[in-house]
């Protein structure tokens, strides 16, 4: 897997965007986007964003540092795919993107992938608002090079059943 370049051509196929974190609401998120791709005919995309390493005195030892986070976004989207195979019956797209913010590596996948056509979030479940990379989006936008993204937020406690009735 290279920046941005995924596992799987989708063969034109519509694709559903979710990022990929560590965030107990991702699960929701992951879990729509796969029941809405396999309702529609659809694909899942997963964007996993690094960020730049922050060690400036030895290039060697921001090279080994980004090495290693790489390594484990790979595992991370790898332990990812069955379920969404499972759900789908298609293997996901791995997106792996070096990026300062989430909404900068959003704007770069989005507008380089005219097949992406809805991006699925989902809201946080501490009650302290959306999120914030919903709030983000909210405020200011991402900007996909001109394009209209529809955003879908789905609420980060729902349950397999309530996504089920939903998608």
């Amino acid at each position: 897997m290279t920046d941005a370049a995924s596992t799987q051509v989708s063969g034109g196929r519509r694709k559903f965007l979710v990022v990929a974190d560590d965030s107990p609401e991702f699960a929701a998120a992951l879990k729509y986007a796969c029941r809405r791709a396999r309702s529609t005919g659809g694909h899942v995309a997963m964007l996993k964003v690094i960020s730049p390493a922050e060690f400036e005195h030895w290039s060697g030892v921001r090279e080994e540092i980004e090495r290693q986070e790489r390594a484990e976004a790979e595992t991370l989207l790898q332990s990812l795919a069955g379920q969404v195979m499972a759900e789908t019956g298609l293997p996901p797209e791995f997106i792996i993107k070096h990026a300062d913010s989430v909404r900068a590596a959003l704007k770069a996948v989005v507008g380089a992938d005219p097949t992406i056509k809805i991006l699925i979030l989902a809201a946080s479940t501490s009650g302290r608002g959306p999120g914030p990379l919903i709030s983000a989006i909210a405020k200011e936008g991402v900007g996909f090079s001109g394009r209209k993204l529809p955003v879908t937020v789905v609420p980060g406690d729902l349950t397999d059943a309530d996504i089920e009735a939903l998608a």
